[in-house]
């Protein structure tokens, strides 16, 4: 089983102003993205016991600032947010068909785009990290020079004894290509320790038949954590000395919005490991954030109800 050296926790990634449906015709604005949804929830799981922070580039307007602040206010440390003058956050509508969602972004002019374009400042950011979290969304919003600096930043922290989770999360309009999507994704296996994939999105790009088949395939690349999300279905993981586990999702009642589910699932499982938990009860704890996530309208929980669930 992985262990975590002491020293902060951080996902690197996008953050966008998010318009969430709160009943017809109107929306709650707030902030999300992937990678931000699940550090987070990791925040307002762990509390005062880990430092956690963002890294990321936002622009220097007013809800750029509002983002910066509500980090700080949410226990996230903002040192290695990056300012960026003639540059926005992005923007994406929630729209719901059922409980089912639909996504719509305006994000040309995102400064997150650029995040990993001075690799000096990214190994800098990672350079007392214990657990770095990223996805296939942060990769895909970057240029091929950047990606390769930011794999250099990843493979000079985990030398330097950090960790390395990522959700390939796979959004296909922001890929030139199939195979720029696959060969990408692929390649950055090799720095990754604990991989978060969805059943759906390997089965489509890989073929896999069976989340066993997407364990198997990442155990194959070296990653020594996997955790296959399946939506409604059970979660297959891997645990220690090899021992494959299945973990049936309870139905819940009273969905409202599916979104941000895969992303409160890992925050739930992360959280627990670093606590020290197994990766069997990691998971029962990342099933039960995304069950509570999805009662709730937009990607993140009213932070007021997570310390409960722990």
């Amino acid at each position: 089983m992985l262990s975590f050296k002491s020293g902060e926790i951080v996902a690197v990634g996008e953050a966008m102003i998010e318009m969430a449906v709160t009943h017809e015709g109107h929306y709650r604005r707030g902030f999300a993205g992937d990678t931000f949804n699940t550090i987070w929830h990791m925040a307002q799981v762990l509390g005062s016991q880990f430092d956690l922070g963002f890294v990321t580039k936002v622009g220097v307007d007013s809800l750029s600032n509002e983002f910066i602040a509500e980090l700080e206010r949410d226990g996230l440390t903002t040192k290695d947010v990056c300012q960026v003058s003639e540059r926005t956050m992005g923007l994406y509508m929630i729209e719901l068909d059922g409980v089912e969602r639909h996504f719509h972004y305006w994000r040309n002019h995102s400064a997150a785009q650029l995040l990993a374009d001075d690799e000096t400042w990214l190994s800098k950011a990672f350079g007392e990290a214990s657990l770095i979290h990223l996805s296939g969304i942060t990769l895909a919003i970057l240029s091929e020079e950047a990606r390769q600096q930011l794999f250099n930043s990843l493979k000079l922290a985990r030398a330097n004894g950090a960790r390395v989770s990522f959700d390939p999360n796979i959004r296909p309009r922001l890929w030139a290509s199939r195979d720029e999507l696959c060969t990408t994704l692929q390649s950055f296996l090799s720095v990754t320790d604990i991989a978060l994939p969805s059943f759906e999105d390997e089965a489509a790009y890989w073929g896999d038949k069976t989340p066993e088949d997407t364990l198997n395939r990442f155990l194959l690349e070296g990653v020594d954590e996997i955790v296959v999300k399946n939506g409604s279905k059970a979660v297959v993981a891997m645990v220690a000395d090899g021992e494959m586990i299945v973990k049936t999702t309870t139905a819940v009642s009273n969905v409202r919005d599916t979104s941000g589910a895969g992303d409160a699932l890992n925050a739930g499982y992360l959280a627990s490991r670093l606590m020290g938990h197994n990766q069997e009860k990691s998971v029962v704890s990342g099933q039960k954030l995304a069950a509570e996530v999805i009662r709730h309208f937009g990607a993140r929980l009213p932070k007021d109800q997570i310390p409960a669930l722990f």
